[in-house]
């Protein structure tokens, strides 16, 4: 098998020689021969980087070679200096997510391409910034706020798997379509330092939210807290559950048992199977910040930070609340109102 073949640039040393030598007339394979490079090597160095009036110096050569290089290399999509940049400023500041400000400016500017930029170019605008104040302010602007990003794989789970698990692959399609309600996402949020904890239930269709106080983070207490939360609106309303593989939920199959849910696990790190959930995670944070111990939130003051959510109106129900979207889907469907505790 023929070895690859390794090319290296020039050093600025080697260009010191190349000038000396040629100042004292030596041939080209001379050079070659002193610098151990092919004599090709050094012919294309004297034809790109001699100076019309000067000839060929050290000095000029790396002039000329750094100047190739820079226009070698594309224009930044999202170049600092762009009026596209400025746009893209102001929007993070408005609290807009990367992909909304990518979708925005193509329907905006149907018929600019060069001021269309995708959500992973703005992403990678923030984080090639010199760490300093405004890297801190640009990434604070994020929702998730974390100083670095995480890579989109991260990898094979090495977690142990959950026993019985049922996929959401072989979820009905109707859970899909969101036209009946009953069925939930759920989640575990985690106080600080990862000693509390409190169970999130999210209403596919209306977008109800349901927050259960945990004693910690084990699956007796998640079953404990999702059970108790779950039997406390109408069975009508309890039809199926999608979670994460979180390992608080490994007694799923006591949970079924208990409440008559039907409980499906989402592929790993695919956040986006459960996405009303992960959203509703972000509108709780203004409730319930990163980093809270949250042992000091009791039951009744997790029902009014859910209460205060369900009678928020929502811009995907045209500005009704999830509440009263509830309310007329159940009587569209001639089911009894649910009672919400």
């Amino acid at each position: 098998m023929k070895e690859r073949t390794t090319y290296t640039q020039l050093r600025p040393e080697e260009r010191v020689v190349i000038s000396s030598m040629r100042l004292l007339g030596q041939s080209m394979r001379a050079m070659a021969r002193v610098l151990s490079r092919p004599a090709s090597t050094i012919s294309r160095e004297l034809q790109r980087n001699s100076c019309p009036s000067l000839g060929y110096t050290s000095d000029s050569a790396r002039i000329l070679h750094a100047r190739r290089r820079c226009a070698a290399k594309p224009a930044a999509k999202l170049d600092v200096n762009s009026v596209v940049w400025g746009v893209v400023l102001t929007l993070l500041d408005w609290k807009w997510s990367p992909q909304q400000i990518a979708a925005t400016l193509k329907r905006v500017f149907p018929n600019e391409p060069e001021r269309h930029v995708s959500h992973e170019t703005i992403y990678t605008a923030i984080y090639a910034q010199p760490r300093g104040e405004l890297r801190r302010q640009l990434v604070a602007c994020l929702r998730q706020g974390r100083s670095t990003r995480l890579p989109r794989t991260r990898g094979t789970d090495r977690r142990g798997q959950i026993p019985d698990m049922v996929s959401i692959h072989v979820r009905p399609p109707e859970i899909e379509d969101r036209v009946m309600p009953g069925h939930w996402e759920g989640d575990f949020i985690k106080g600080a330092g990862n000693q509390s904890s409190v169970g999130v239930l999210v209403e596919r269709t209306s977008r109800l939210v349901l927050l259960a106080k945990m004693a910690d983070a084990t699956a007796a207490s998640a079953l404990a807290g999702f059970s108790a939360k779950l039997n406390s609106i109408a069975a009508p309303m309890r039809h199926s559950l999608t979670y994460d593989q979180g390992k608080e939920l490994s007694r799923h199959k006591a949970l079924t048992a208990r409440t008559g849910v039907a409980v499906y696990f989402c592929d790993p790190h695919s956040p986006w199977q459960r996405g009303t959930c992960e959203n509703t995670n972000g509108l709780l944070c203004q409730y319930l910040p990163k980093g809270t111990d949250l042992n000091v939130f009791s039951q009744d003051d997790l029902d009014g930070i859910a209460d205060s959510l369900n009678n928020r109106p929502r811009a995907t129900h045209n500005w009704l609340t999830p509440l009263q979207v509830l309310s007329q889907t159940l009587a569209s469907s001639h089911q009894a109102p649910a009672s919400i505790q």
